[in-house]
């Protein structure tokens, strides 16, 4: 037992190990860079295999048994202290060192497995796209752009009863879809490595959607979590969003952006559509906050099954509006800045300057 304990400390060096990665990874030049391309490449293909022999997510089992698991550690430690008079303060600092290990080996496997690629060159500097400032016109072409291509594939879709968009897909043909579709994106774009496996629906979508979370990469077991309670059209791009992630890519506009190229690169109409729809979203929502009526004016334009899913779309998230919507947003905004996205959620929003970053290139018509 003795030598148990003595070995114990020896955890606190996760610590300054992790903070040690995160320093290079802030202030070596190129440090981030080679990482995500080298030792994380390895270290995620290896982890995403090995959850990939699970056909569930081994994340929600790992959170679901993480919450039965603290209470009922809380409860024993705190009987522990009442039983052992005499040795109470042995038996607290052996729990609040139990603790501080557990957080260690946390924060150094959250470094190693992501923590370091938040700092990595931005996805525009690595495939040559020009973000620049760009002028009212240039974002009304976007638009109108994602406009022609939604009506186009629209009519094609499959829709339930009440006329809005439905998957003819199961949750498991969708995802190999999805990996399919990165996996030819990569012939494009070398660093969005294929290889991966597909993400994995969550049991309890209903909460996530209380919690205003339509997907999560768990960096523990690299696993693409999604939301299945969301509508239909959504749920492509927040695969392929979450497969972004698990590629090394966290910064969320860089996710939805890359999110987007795998939808539209892939052969079928349903990604085709959700990427276009969510692109269309940010866009138009830019547009908006410059010029409400010509942004009104564009929407207007969409086929009426369109703004049929759209409609539907508002209409699901409007029913979770709340404080654990707006808690859970504070908290996602406090991750985001922590992990130097200095905008929190807003950095979203940032994915309109890759769209047009791309229009400009010439590469939006496929």
């Amino acid at each position: 037992m003795k030598n148990k304990r003595k070995r114990w400390p020896w955890l606190l060096l996760c610590f300054p190990a992790a903070a040690l990665l995160l320093v290079l990874a802030e202030f070596v030049p190129g440090f981030a860079e080679w990482y995500a391309t080298g030792p994380y490449r390895v270290i995620s293909h290896a982890g995403n295999f090995l959850s990939g022999l699970f056909p569930f997510s081994l994340a929600e089992v790992l959170v679901a048994g993480l919450v039965l698991f603290c209470p009922a550690w809380l409860v024993w430690r705190i009987v522990l202290l009442i039983r052992k008079k005499g040795e109470r303060k042995r038996a607290a600092l052996s729990s609040l060192s139990g603790l501080a290990c557990t957080a260690g080996i946390l924060f150094l496997l959250f470094t190693v497995n992501c923590g370091v690629n938040y700092s990595r060159d931005t996805f525009a500097q690595t495939c040559g796209l020009p973000v620049q400032d760009s002028s009212q016109e240039e974002l009304e072409q976007l638009c109108m752009t994602f406009v022609e291509q939604l009506n186009g594939l629209r009519p094609g879709l499959e829709e339930d009863s009440g006329g809005v968009m439905t998957l003819t897909k199961d949750f498991s043909a969708l995802g190999q879809s999805a990996r399919q579709a990165f996996d030819t994106l990569a012939a494009e774009y070398p660093l969005l490595t294929a290889g991966y496996g597909a993400p994995k629906p969550v049991v309890c979508s209903r909460l996530m959607s209380w919690c205003n979370i339509t997907g999560v990469f768990f960096p523990f077991t690299f696993e693409a979590n999604v939301n299945t309670d969301v509508p239909d059209y959504s749920i492509p791009s927040t695969m392929c969003h979450e497969l972004s992630h698990l590629r090394g890519f966290m910064r969320e506009d860089e996710a939805n952006f890359i999110g987007y190229l795998a939808c539209t690169h892939s052969k079928e109409d349903e990604l085709r559509y959700s990427g276009y729809m969510l692109a269309f979203i940010y866009a138009n929502n830019a547009l908006y906050s410059a010029d409400a009526e010509t942004a009104s004016q564009i929407y207007s334009r969409l086929d009426e099954g369109v703004r049929r899913d759209l409609a539907a779309n508002s209409a699901y998230w409007a029913q979770f509006e709340g404080p654990v919507a707006e808690i859970s947003s504070a908290v996602n905004d406090t991750y985001l800045k922590v992990n130097r996205q200095e905008d929190g959620v807003k950095s979203y929003g940032r994915m309109v300057d890759l769209l047009l970053a791309e229009q400009r290139a010439g590469r939006q018509e496929r």
